[in-house]
């Protein structure tokens, strides 16, 4: 590896001894570089492991409408990139499709059902993530709800969704919503998710891209902010970091975090997770203000 590949994140940049993106030629060693071809999510929730196994651990996720693009395609495998964070990593080839209508509305709901009409009686097809992306072609409504509709014919709940373009304007809320959401490692979405993920996910929605993982968001979300000795001038949206953990601040005592002791998103005063974190992985490293 030369002094160059040593320095680049191999979680943000494709390149491997036998393969890397065309882009990083001249910064890495390689045998062959290759122009990456533009694919998009077409499952609910796709997962993106290290290896191209399925026993390989579980890095990240990413969403039904995700761009990303495909530097190898082999073995049931793609090696890909995601074009929203940059993240590196393999997904199954099957839950990959060619860019055709361009995505018009997301998922706010924590999770949300597509129907295979408009009629919430009609059998429910798929069930999609907060953050997912949709092409919407028309509205139905049927006994008082409304119903947008996919180019497929099939339907989702219209408040469900808003346009594209659209963000929320407080990001702590939607992270408030996905309350109770199951934790998973690795986990992006409304099915289950991380610390980080979490933080990923809410910023999203409010308009704001991050990086996905814990010491990547430490280094690059919003100012450095330094707080007292007991804590007590955080504000609403402050985010703690630990070693290997994040928490969103609520107000200027609790904070909602993924959290590995309940399992689940959940409130907790900040000097409670400080006092149960601190014999594994003390004290706060970094205060950040988005």
């Amino acid at each position: 590896m030369t002094e160059e590949q040593d320095k680049l994140d191999p979680r943000l940049n494709a390149f491997r001894p036998d393969l890397a993106d065309a882009a990083l030629q001249g910064e890495v060693s390689a045998e062959r570089f290759v122009e990456a071809t533009p694919m998009r999510i077409a499952d609910p929730v796709v997962d993106v492991r290290s290896e191209p196994r399925g026993d390989s651990g579980m890095t990240t996720q990413l969403l039904l409408g995700d761009d990303v693009r495909v530097f190898e395609d082999y073995n049931g495998w793609c090696w890909i990139q995601n074009e929203r964070d940059g993240y590196v990593g393999y997904v199954v080839d099957t839950s990959l499709d060619r860019r055709k209508d361009e995505p018009t509305h997301i998922v706010i709901a924590p999770r949300t059902f597509v129907y295979a009409g408009s009629d919430l009686r009609y059998p429910r097809l798929r069930t999609l993530s907060m953050g997912s992306l949709l092409t919407v072609v028309g509205g139905q409504e049927r006994r008082g709800t409304l119903y947008a509709m996919l180019p497929s014919g099939e339907a989702v709940i219209a408040r469900h969704i808003v346009p594209i373009d659209q963000v929320a304007l407080d990001y702590v809320a939607v992270a408030e919503s996905l309350m109770h959401t199951p934790y998973l490692w690795g986990g992006a979405s409304g099915f289950g998710i991380d610390c980080s993920g979490l933080v990923q996910l809410a910023l999203m929605m409010s308009g704001v891209d991050v990086l996905r993982d814990t010491d990547q968001q430490e280094r690059t979300i919003g100012s450095p902010f330094e707080p007292n000795g007991d804590y007590s001038n955080l504000q609403r949206g402050d985010l703690v970091f630990w070693k290997g953990h994040v928490g969103i601040m609520a107000d200027d005592r609790i904070m909602i975090h993924a959290s590995g002791d309940t399992m689940s998103v959940t409130r907790e005063p900040l000097s409670e997770a400080i006092e149960r974190i601190s014999y594994l992985y003390g004290k706060p490293t970094s205060i950040r203000r988005p």
